[in-house]
Protein backbone atom coordinates (compact mmCIF):
# COMPACT_ATOMS: atom_id res chain seq x y z
CA UNK A 1 0.00 0.00 0.00
CA UNK A 2 2.51 2.55 0.84
CA UNK A 3 4.45 2.03 -2.94
CA UNK A 4 0.96 3.13 -4.44
CA UNK A 5 0.64 5.70 -2.00
CA UNK A 6 3.62 6.94 -3.13
CA UNK A 7 3.02 6.14 -6.91
CA UNK A 8 -0.29 7.95 -6.82
CA UNK A 9 1.78 11.17 -4.96
CA UNK A 10 4.14 11.24 -7.46
CA UNK A 11 1.65 11.12 -10.45
CA UNK A 12 -0.43 14.23 -8.74
CA UNK A 13 3.11 15.89 -8.49
CA UNK A 14 3.78 15.37 -11.99
CA UNK A 15 0.17 16.64 -12.91
CA UNK A 16 0.18 19.55 -10.80
CA UNK A 17 3.81 20.18 -12.45
CA UNK A 18 2.41 19.66 -16.12
CA UNK A 19 -0.61 22.17 -15.62
CA UNK A 20 1.55 24.85 -14.27
CA UNK A 21 3.88 24.11 -17.74
CA UNK A 22 0.77 24.46 -20.37
CA UNK A 23 -0.13 27.76 -18.28
CA UNK A 24 3.18 29.26 -18.65
CA UNK A 25 3.72 28.02 -22.73
CA UNK A 26 -0.17 29.12 -22.84
CA UNK A 27 0.34 32.67 -21.92
CA UNK A 28 3.45 32.65 -24.05
CA UNK A 29 1.69 31.68 -27.35
CA UNK A 30 -0.99 34.57 -26.35
CA UNK A 31 1.94 36.63 -26.35
CA UNK A 32 3.17 35.35 -29.61
CA UNK A 33 -0.24 35.95 -31.17
CA UNK A 34 -0.34 39.58 -30.27
CA UNK A 35 3.09 40.37 -31.37
CA UNK A 36 2.16 38.34 -34.98
CA UNK A 37 -0.95 40.59 -35.20
CA UNK A 38 0.42 43.50 -33.90
CA UNK A 39 3.31 42.97 -36.78
CA UNK A 40 0.72 42.03 -39.17
CA UNK A 41 -1.82 45.11 -38.56
CA UNK A 42 1.34 47.48 -37.84
CA UNK A 43 -0.75 48.70 -34.62
CA UNK A 44 -1.38 46.42 -31.42
CA UNK A 45 -2.65 43.10 -31.58
CA UNK A 46 -6.20 42.93 -30.12
CA UNK A 47 -7.30 39.38 -31.96
CA UNK A 48 -10.39 37.48 -29.82
CA UNK A 49 -9.22 34.91 -28.09
CA UNK A 50 -11.90 32.97 -26.45
CA UNK A 51 -11.69 32.28 -22.66
CA UNK A 52 -13.19 28.87 -21.56
CA UNK A 53 -15.35 28.64 -18.74
CA UNK A 54 -14.36 25.40 -16.55
CA UNK A 55 -11.29 24.27 -15.57
CA UNK A 56 -10.17 22.73 -18.96
CA UNK A 57 -8.90 24.45 -21.86
CA UNK A 58 -11.38 23.27 -24.57
CA UNK A 59 -14.51 22.98 -24.53
CA UNK A 60 -16.04 26.04 -23.24
CA UNK A 61 -18.77 25.04 -20.64
CA UNK A 62 -21.93 26.75 -21.93
CA UNK A 63 -25.56 26.90 -20.56
CA UNK A 64 -27.53 24.16 -21.25
CA UNK A 65 -29.66 25.77 -23.49
CA UNK A 66 -26.55 27.42 -25.40
CA UNK A 67 -26.59 25.11 -28.36
CA UNK A 68 -30.41 26.30 -29.41
CA UNK A 69 -29.25 30.02 -29.33
CA UNK A 70 -27.71 31.57 -32.73
CA UNK A 71 -24.46 33.67 -32.34
CA UNK A 72 -26.48 36.89 -32.70
CA UNK A 73 -28.81 35.79 -30.42
CA UNK A 74 -26.13 34.81 -27.28
CA UNK A 75 -26.28 37.08 -24.33
CA UNK A 76 -22.70 37.09 -23.77
CA UNK A 77 -19.59 36.57 -25.64
CA UNK A 78 -16.87 34.64 -23.93
CA UNK A 79 -13.93 36.49 -25.37
CA UNK A 80 -11.51 39.14 -25.05
CA UNK A 81 -9.02 40.84 -26.34
CA UNK A 82 -5.50 38.82 -26.45
CA UNK A 83 -3.79 41.79 -24.31
CA UNK A 84 -6.41 41.77 -22.00
CA UNK A 85 -6.34 38.16 -21.68
CA UNK A 86 -2.56 38.48 -20.29
CA UNK A 87 -4.57 39.56 -17.09
CA UNK A 88 -6.02 36.82 -16.44
CA UNK A 89 -5.23 32.71 -15.92
CA UNK A 90 -5.36 31.09 -19.11
CA UNK A 91 -8.75 29.38 -18.68
CA UNK A 92 -11.97 30.86 -16.25
CA UNK A 93 -12.10 28.98 -13.30
CA UNK A 94 -16.00 28.90 -12.41
CA UNK A 95 -15.23 26.80 -9.57
CA UNK A 96 -12.80 23.97 -8.02
CA UNK A 97 -13.25 20.35 -6.41
CA UNK A 98 -11.43 19.11 -3.40
CA UNK A 99 -9.36 16.47 -4.72
CA UNK A 100 -9.20 18.04 -8.35
CA UNK A 101 -6.12 17.14 -10.19
CA UNK A 102 -3.31 20.21 -9.76
CA UNK A 103 -5.47 21.53 -6.69
CA UNK A 104 -3.47 21.26 -3.50
CA UNK A 105 -3.97 24.16 -1.06
CA UNK A 106 -2.09 25.18 1.57
CA UNK A 107 -2.36 23.50 4.76
CA UNK A 108 -4.98 25.53 7.54
CA UNK A 109 -5.57 24.65 11.24
CA UNK A 110 -7.17 27.08 12.38
CA UNK A 111 -6.94 28.21 16.07
CA UNK A 112 -3.67 26.16 16.05
CA UNK A 113 -1.33 28.78 18.54
CA UNK A 114 1.80 28.18 16.01
CA UNK A 115 1.36 30.28 13.59
CA UNK A 116 3.48 28.29 10.79
CA UNK A 117 1.49 25.35 11.74
CA UNK A 118 -1.70 26.71 11.53
CA UNK A 119 -0.57 28.12 8.80
CA UNK A 120 -1.46 31.26 6.26
CA UNK A 121 -4.59 32.29 4.69
CA UNK A 122 -3.99 32.05 0.94
CA UNK A 123 -6.81 33.69 -1.52
CA UNK A 124 -5.27 35.31 -4.67
CA UNK A 125 -6.40 33.95 -8.02
CA UNK A 126 -3.07 34.19 -9.95
CA UNK A 127 -1.64 31.96 -11.87
CA UNK A 128 1.27 30.95 -8.93
CA UNK A 129 -1.51 31.05 -6.67
CA UNK A 130 -4.88 29.76 -7.56
CA UNK A 131 -4.38 26.17 -7.05
CA UNK A 132 -2.74 26.69 -3.45
CA UNK A 133 -5.56 29.10 -2.50
CA UNK A 134 -7.09 27.65 1.39
CA UNK A 135 -9.92 30.62 1.37
CA UNK A 136 -12.30 31.81 -0.50
CA UNK A 137 -13.28 34.84 -1.42
CA UNK A 138 -10.75 38.26 -2.30
CA UNK A 139 -9.03 40.62 -0.37
CA UNK A 140 -9.92 44.19 0.79
CA UNK A 141 -13.59 43.38 1.82
CA UNK A 142 -16.17 45.54 -0.19
CA UNK A 143 -12.78 47.01 -1.70
CA UNK A 144 -12.21 43.70 -3.77
CA UNK A 145 -14.57 45.42 -6.73
CA UNK A 146 -12.38 47.83 -6.98
CA UNK A 147 -9.20 45.75 -7.70
CA UNK A 148 -11.30 43.85 -10.12
CA UNK A 149 -11.89 46.81 -12.12
CA UNK A 150 -8.20 48.25 -12.13
CA UNK A 151 -7.27 44.53 -13.43
CA UNK A 152 -9.56 44.90 -16.22
CA UNK A 153 -8.80 48.47 -17.22
CA UNK A 154 -5.14 47.34 -16.94
CA UNK A 155 -4.54 50.32 -14.52
CA UNK A 156 -3.31 47.46 -12.21
CA UNK A 157 -0.26 45.03 -13.28
CA UNK A 158 -1.57 41.24 -13.00
CA UNK A 159 2.20 40.56 -11.74
CA UNK A 160 2.10 43.05 -9.25
CA UNK A 161 3.36 41.79 -6.22
CA UNK A 162 3.83 44.50 -3.29
CA UNK A 163 6.83 45.58 -1.60
CA UNK A 164 6.41 45.19 2.06
CA UNK A 165 9.92 47.30 3.18
CA UNK A 166 9.03 49.24 6.25
CA UNK A 167 5.17 48.23 6.24
CA UNK A 168 5.69 46.51 9.64
CA UNK A 169 3.39 47.18 12.39
CA UNK A 170 3.83 50.13 14.08
CA UNK A 171 3.81 48.95 17.67
CA UNK A 172 3.77 45.02 19.11
CA UNK A 173 0.84 43.66 19.59
CA UNK A 174 0.63 39.66 21.05
CA UNK A 175 0.35 37.47 20.51
CA UNK A 176 -2.26 36.37 23.34
CA UNK A 177 -3.64 33.11 24.43
CA UNK A 178 -7.04 33.88 22.19
CA UNK A 179 -4.90 33.70 19.25
CA UNK A 180 -5.01 30.01 19.69
CA UNK A 181 -9.12 29.33 20.43
CA UNK A 182 -11.09 28.88 17.74
CA UNK A 183 -13.82 29.32 19.36
CA UNK A 184 -12.62 33.14 20.56
CA UNK A 185 -11.60 34.25 16.93
CA UNK A 186 -13.72 33.59 13.87
CA UNK A 187 -14.34 36.76 11.88
CA UNK A 188 -10.22 37.79 11.92
CA UNK A 189 -7.28 36.63 11.03
CA UNK A 190 -5.18 37.06 14.17
CA UNK A 191 -1.71 36.92 12.34
CA UNK A 192 -3.04 39.59 9.39
CA UNK A 193 -0.45 41.85 10.55
CA UNK A 194 2.77 39.47 10.25
CA UNK A 195 1.69 37.67 6.90
CA UNK A 196 4.81 39.14 5.20
CA UNK A 197 7.26 38.62 7.88
CA UNK A 198 5.87 35.15 9.59
CA UNK A 199 5.28 33.40 6.23
CA UNK A 200 8.59 34.86 3.67
CA UNK A 201 9.93 31.37 3.81
CA UNK A 202 6.47 29.79 2.13
CA UNK A 203 6.40 32.54 -0.11
CA UNK A 204 9.60 32.27 -1.46
CA UNK A 205 9.69 28.25 -1.67
CA UNK A 206 6.03 27.72 -2.71
CA UNK A 207 5.88 30.98 -4.83
CA UNK A 208 2.61 32.11 -3.91
CA UNK A 209 1.30 35.49 -3.16
CA UNK A 210 0.30 36.22 0.24
CA UNK A 211 -1.09 39.45 1.71
CA UNK A 212 -1.68 40.93 5.08
CA UNK A 213 -4.94 41.75 6.46
CA UNK A 214 -4.35 43.68 9.53
CA UNK A 215 -2.20 46.90 9.14
CA UNK A 216 -0.81 49.04 12.42
CA UNK A 217 0.39 52.77 12.39
CA UNK A 218 0.25 55.69 14.23
CA UNK A 219 -1.22 59.35 13.65
CA UNK A 220 -2.67 62.55 15.10
CA UNK A 221 -6.39 63.08 15.43
CA UNK A 222 -7.79 66.83 15.36
CA UNK A 223 -11.17 66.88 15.47
CA UNK A 224 -13.15 70.23 16.09
CA UNK A 225 -15.17 69.25 19.27
CA UNK A 226 -11.85 68.34 20.80
CA UNK A 227 -11.03 71.98 20.23
CA UNK A 228 -14.15 72.94 22.77
CA UNK A 229 -13.66 69.52 25.11
CA UNK A 230 -10.12 71.82 26.07
CA UNK A 231 -11.76 75.17 26.36
CA UNK A 232 -14.32 73.83 28.63
CA UNK A 233 -11.78 72.15 30.80
CA UNK A 234 -12.77 68.41 30.23
CA UNK A 235 -9.74 67.68 28.42
CA UNK A 236 -6.30 68.70 29.26
CA UNK A 237 -3.61 68.72 27.53
CA UNK A 238 -0.77 66.79 28.82
CA UNK A 239 2.43 66.81 25.80
CA UNK A 240 1.65 63.07 25.42
CA UNK A 241 -2.07 61.76 24.69
CA UNK A 242 -3.56 65.69 24.43
CA UNK A 243 -0.68 66.95 23.09
CA UNK A 244 -2.00 70.97 22.20
CA UNK A 245 -4.84 73.56 23.23
CA UNK A 246 -6.34 72.75 20.24
CA UNK A 247 -6.97 69.01 21.17
CA UNK A 248 -4.66 67.30 18.88
CA UNK A 249 -4.59 63.85 19.80
CA UNK A 250 -1.65 61.12 19.59
CA UNK A 251 -3.14 57.51 18.49
CA UNK A 252 -2.29 54.36 17.64
CA UNK A 253 -4.74 53.10 14.74
CA UNK A 254 -5.47 49.44 13.60
CA UNK A 255 -7.29 48.38 10.82
CA UNK A 256 -8.85 45.24 10.03
CA UNK A 257 -10.15 43.12 7.14
CA UNK A 258 -12.40 40.79 7.53
CA UNK A 259 -11.55 37.00 7.61
CA UNK A 260 -14.27 34.00 8.62
CA UNK A 261 -13.44 31.08 10.15
CA UNK A 262 -17.08 29.55 8.62
CA UNK A 263 -17.73 26.70 11.26
CA UNK A 264 -16.88 29.53 13.94
CA UNK A 265 -19.19 31.97 12.52
CA UNK A 266 -21.98 29.37 11.86
CA UNK A 267 -21.82 28.05 15.13
CA UNK A 268 -21.96 31.52 16.91
CA UNK A 269 -25.29 32.12 14.92
CA UNK A 270 -26.34 28.86 16.55
CA UNK A 271 -26.74 27.29 12.59
CA UNK A 272 -25.03 24.49 10.43
CA UNK A 273 -22.32 25.39 8.58
CA UNK A 274 -24.08 24.20 5.64
CA UNK A 275 -26.73 26.58 5.74
CA UNK A 276 -24.55 29.59 6.19
CA UNK A 277 -22.78 28.47 3.25
CA UNK A 278 -25.61 28.22 1.19
CA UNK A 279 -26.89 31.25 2.23
CA UNK A 280 -24.19 33.23 1.57
CA UNK A 281 -24.34 31.75 -1.97
CA UNK A 282 -27.40 32.41 -3.23
CA UNK A 283 -27.97 35.62 -1.42
CA UNK A 284 -24.94 37.24 -3.14
CA UNK A 285 -25.95 36.20 -6.64
CA UNK A 286 -24.18 33.45 -6.75
CA UNK A 287 -20.89 35.35 -6.42
CA UNK A 288 -18.58 32.73 -4.94
CA UNK A 289 -19.25 28.61 -6.17
CA UNK A 290 -16.95 27.44 -3.92
CA UNK A 291 -18.92 28.26 -0.87
CA UNK A 292 -20.63 25.01 -2.48
CA UNK A 293 -18.04 22.81 -4.25
CA UNK A 294 -15.29 23.38 -1.62
CA UNK A 295 -16.44 22.38 1.82
CA UNK A 296 -12.64 21.32 2.87
CA UNK A 297 -12.16 24.85 2.92
CA UNK A 298 -13.12 26.52 5.85
CA UNK A 299 -11.95 29.90 5.67
CA UNK A 300 -14.17 32.90 3.93
CA UNK A 301 -13.03 36.92 3.20
CA UNK A 302 -16.44 38.15 2.71
CA UNK A 303 -16.96 41.72 0.64
CA UNK A 304 -17.88 43.66 3.57
CA UNK A 305 -16.41 46.51 5.34
CA UNK A 306 -14.22 46.05 7.98
CA UNK A 307 -13.37 47.80 11.30
CA UNK A 308 -10.45 50.31 12.43
CA UNK A 309 -9.66 50.07 16.16
CA UNK A 310 -8.25 53.66 17.51
CA UNK A 311 -6.16 53.07 20.84
CA UNK A 312 -5.06 56.41 22.89
CA UNK A 313 -2.53 56.00 25.75
CA UNK A 314 0.06 53.23 25.55
CA UNK A 315 -1.37 50.12 23.51
CA UNK A 316 0.44 47.23 26.12
CA UNK A 317 -1.86 48.69 28.69
CA UNK A 318 -5.25 47.22 26.93
CA UNK A 319 -4.14 43.57 28.07
CA UNK A 320 -3.20 44.42 31.40
CA UNK A 321 -5.59 43.44 33.67
CA UNK A 322 -3.97 45.88 36.76
CA UNK A 323 -4.55 49.01 34.03
CA UNK A 324 -8.42 50.35 33.60
CA UNK A 325 -9.80 50.11 30.22
CA UNK A 326 -12.66 52.26 28.88
CA UNK A 327 -14.39 51.17 25.39
CA UNK A 328 -16.79 52.78 22.91
CA UNK A 329 -17.70 50.23 20.01
CA UNK A 330 -19.53 52.26 17.20
CA UNK A 331 -21.01 51.08 14.00
CA UNK A 332 -20.45 53.24 11.09
CA UNK A 333 -23.01 56.49 10.44
CA UNK A 334 -21.83 58.39 7.53
CA UNK A 335 -24.53 61.36 8.36
CA UNK A 336 -23.37 61.99 11.28
CA UNK A 337 -20.13 60.82 12.17
CA UNK A 338 -19.18 62.64 9.18
CA UNK A 339 -21.28 65.15 8.04
CA UNK A 340 -23.34 66.18 11.39
CA UNK A 341 -26.80 64.88 10.94
CA UNK A 342 -28.60 65.71 13.94
CA UNK A 343 -31.11 62.85 13.39
CA UNK A 344 -29.27 60.26 15.65
CA UNK A 345 -26.95 60.54 18.55
CA UNK A 346 -23.84 59.06 16.34
CA UNK A 347 -21.27 61.28 16.46
CA UNK A 348 -22.25 62.96 19.72
CA UNK A 349 -21.59 59.81 20.88
CA UNK A 350 -18.77 58.94 19.15
CA UNK A 351 -16.99 62.19 20.12
CA UNK A 352 -18.44 61.67 23.63
CA UNK A 353 -16.17 57.99 23.85
CA UNK A 354 -13.13 59.47 22.06
CA UNK A 355 -13.21 62.03 25.17
CA UNK A 356 -13.68 59.74 27.40
CA UNK A 357 -10.76 57.24 26.26
CA UNK A 358 -8.38 59.65 25.99
CA UNK A 359 -9.24 60.50 29.62
CA UNK A 360 -8.63 56.85 30.66
CA UNK A 361 -5.17 57.27 29.00
CA UNK A 362 -3.96 60.24 30.55
CA UNK A 363 -5.05 58.40 33.72
CA UNK A 364 -2.79 56.04 33.04
CA UNK A 365 -5.35 53.29 31.52
CA UNK A 366 -6.05 52.56 27.96
CA UNK A 367 -8.85 54.32 26.26
CA UNK A 368 -9.95 52.55 23.12
CA UNK A 369 -12.79 53.56 19.94
CA UNK A 370 -13.06 50.41 17.73
CA UNK A 371 -15.43 51.88 14.61
CA UNK A 372 -16.93 49.18 12.68
CA UNK A 373 -18.25 49.67 8.47
CA UNK A 374 -21.99 48.61 9.74
CA UNK A 375 -23.76 51.77 7.45
CA UNK A 376 -27.38 52.44 8.47
CA UNK A 377 -27.48 48.98 11.50
CA UNK A 378 -25.75 47.05 8.53
CA UNK A 379 -28.48 48.09 6.11
CA UNK A 380 -27.24 50.48 3.78
CA UNK A 381 -27.53 54.07 3.26
CA UNK A 382 -30.28 53.64 0.84
CA UNK A 383 -32.27 51.60 3.12
CA UNK A 384 -31.75 54.54 6.03
CA UNK A 385 -32.72 57.15 3.58
CA UNK A 386 -35.76 55.53 2.80
CA UNK A 387 -36.70 55.07 6.49
CA UNK A 388 -35.84 58.33 7.07
CA UNK A 389 -38.46 59.87 4.56
CA UNK A 390 -41.11 57.47 5.70
CA UNK A 391 -40.64 58.58 9.37
CA UNK A 392 -40.40 62.66 8.09
CA UNK A 393 -43.82 62.37 6.13
CA UNK A 394 -45.20 60.81 8.75
CA UNK A 395 -45.49 61.83 12.68
CA UNK A 396 -42.16 60.71 13.34
CA UNK A 397 -42.93 59.49 16.71
CA UNK A 398 -40.59 57.46 18.68
CA UNK A 399 -44.08 54.74 19.51
CA UNK A 400 -43.08 54.00 15.65
CA UNK A 401 -39.06 54.63 15.21
CA UNK A 402 -38.44 50.48 14.64
CA UNK A 403 -41.31 49.89 12.64
CA UNK A 404 -40.68 52.31 10.36
CA UNK A 405 -37.41 50.38 9.41
CA UNK A 406 -39.12 46.75 9.71
CA UNK A 407 -41.82 48.21 7.33
CA UNK A 408 -38.78 48.97 4.90
CA UNK A 409 -35.76 46.68 5.60
CA UNK A 410 -38.13 43.38 6.87
CA UNK A 411 -35.84 43.79 10.14
CA UNK A 412 -34.79 46.72 12.74
CA UNK A 413 -31.05 46.11 12.65
CA UNK A 414 -28.75 44.00 10.71
CA UNK A 415 -25.32 44.44 12.51
CA UNK A 416 -25.64 40.89 14.25
CA UNK A 417 -22.58 42.12 17.18
CA UNK A 418 -22.18 38.18 17.34
CA UNK A 419 -18.44 38.71 15.51
CA UNK A 420 -17.91 41.66 17.50
CA UNK A 421 -16.26 40.48 20.29
CA UNK A 422 -13.29 38.88 18.24
CA UNK A 423 -11.26 42.21 18.08
CA UNK A 424 -11.60 42.39 21.77
CA UNK A 425 -10.19 39.02 21.46
CA UNK A 426 -7.37 39.72 19.84
CA UNK A 427 -6.47 43.10 21.57
CA UNK A 428 -5.84 40.61 24.61
CA UNK A 429 -8.88 42.66 26.26
CA UNK A 430 -9.80 40.50 29.08
CA UNK A 431 -12.49 42.99 30.83
CA UNK A 432 -13.84 46.52 30.61
CA UNK A 433 -13.70 48.90 33.13
CA UNK A 434 -16.29 51.36 31.71
CA UNK A 435 -18.49 50.71 28.33
CA UNK A 436 -19.19 54.17 26.95
CA UNK A 437 -22.27 52.44 24.88
CA UNK A 438 -25.94 52.05 25.92
CA UNK A 439 -26.30 49.23 23.13
CA UNK A 440 -27.68 45.74 25.15
CA UNK A 441 -26.93 43.69 21.49
CA UNK A 442 -23.10 44.87 22.26
CA UNK A 443 -23.07 44.51 25.84
CA UNK A 444 -24.66 40.94 25.48
CA UNK A 445 -22.64 40.25 22.99
CA UNK A 446 -19.35 41.00 24.77
CA UNK A 447 -20.21 38.98 27.96
CA UNK A 448 -21.35 36.22 26.34
CA UNK A 449 -17.22 35.77 25.36
CA UNK A 450 -16.77 35.70 28.69
CA UNK A 451 -15.44 39.62 29.04
CA UNK A 452 -16.69 41.53 32.16
CA UNK A 453 -18.22 45.00 32.07
CA UNK A 454 -17.59 46.95 35.35
CA UNK A 455 -19.21 49.75 34.50
CA UNK A 456 -22.02 51.16 31.25
CA UNK A 457 -21.90 54.64 31.06
CA UNK A 458 -24.96 56.03 29.03
CA UNK A 459 -24.38 59.72 26.43
CA UNK A 460 -25.16 62.16 28.90
CA UNK A 461 -28.39 64.25 28.16
CA UNK A 462 -26.36 67.46 27.44
CA UNK A 463 -24.86 65.94 24.53
CA UNK A 464 -28.07 64.73 22.77
CA UNK A 465 -29.79 66.86 19.94
CA UNK A 466 -33.20 67.22 20.06
CA UNK A 467 -34.14 65.73 16.59
CA UNK A 468 -32.08 62.58 17.77
CA UNK A 469 -34.66 62.10 20.98
CA UNK A 470 -37.44 59.74 18.81
CA UNK A 471 -34.30 57.48 18.32
CA UNK A 472 -32.64 57.42 21.92
CA UNK A 473 -35.58 57.25 23.79
CA UNK A 474 -37.24 54.39 21.27
CA UNK A 475 -33.93 52.84 22.17
CA UNK A 476 -33.97 52.87 25.65
CA UNK A 477 -37.81 51.80 25.56
CA UNK A 478 -36.23 48.59 23.52
CA UNK A 479 -33.80 47.77 26.30
CA UNK A 480 -30.94 50.05 26.01
CA UNK A 481 -29.19 50.73 29.17
CA UNK A 482 -30.09 53.96 31.10
CA UNK A 483 -29.99 54.97 34.84
CA UNK A 484 -32.61 57.18 34.44
CA UNK A 485 -36.75 56.98 33.12
CA UNK A 486 -37.65 53.92 30.81
CA UNK A 487 -40.59 56.11 29.14
CA UNK A 488 -44.18 54.28 29.61
CA UNK A 489 -46.28 53.42 25.83
CA UNK A 490 -48.27 57.03 26.06
CA UNK A 491 -45.04 58.58 27.18
CA UNK A 492 -43.18 57.39 24.29
CA UNK A 493 -45.86 58.15 21.74
CA UNK A 494 -45.89 61.68 22.87
CA UNK A 495 -41.99 61.67 21.83
CA UNK A 496 -41.89 63.83 18.25
CA UNK A 497 -39.04 64.53 15.52
CA UNK A 498 -39.00 67.65 13.79
CA UNK A 499 -40.86 67.85 10.17
CA UNK A 500 -38.66 68.81 7.14
CA UNK A 501 -40.46 72.17 7.24
CA UNK A 502 -39.46 73.02 10.65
Amino acid sequence: MDEVRDALKAIAQSQTQLLSAVDSVSQRVSKLEEGQEATKNGAPGRSATPLVAGYSKTPPLLPADAGSQSPQSSPLSLTTSADAQSSFTSRIILTTYPKQIGIKPLPMDWGNPDPLKRGPVTVLRTASTVRRRNAIGAHGGSYSIYYALAMAAKELNADHRPDFTNTEPAVNIGPFPQWGDKKKIVAMDPWGHQVPWLFKDIMETENVDLRPTIAVTKAHMKLPELEESVRSGRLVPDGKVCISSSGELNVTKFAVEPVWYLPGVAERFGIDEGTLRRSLFEHTGGMYPELITRGDIKVFMPPIGGLTVYVFGDPANMSDPSKRLALRIHDECNGSDVFGSDICTCRPYLIFGIEEAVKEAQNGGSGVVIYFRKEGRALGEVTKYLVYNARKRGEDRASDYFKRTENIAGVKDMRFQALMPDILHWLGITKIDRMLSMSNMKHDAIVGQGIPIHERVELPESWIPADSRVEIDAKITAGYFTTGHRMTADELNAVQGRIWEE
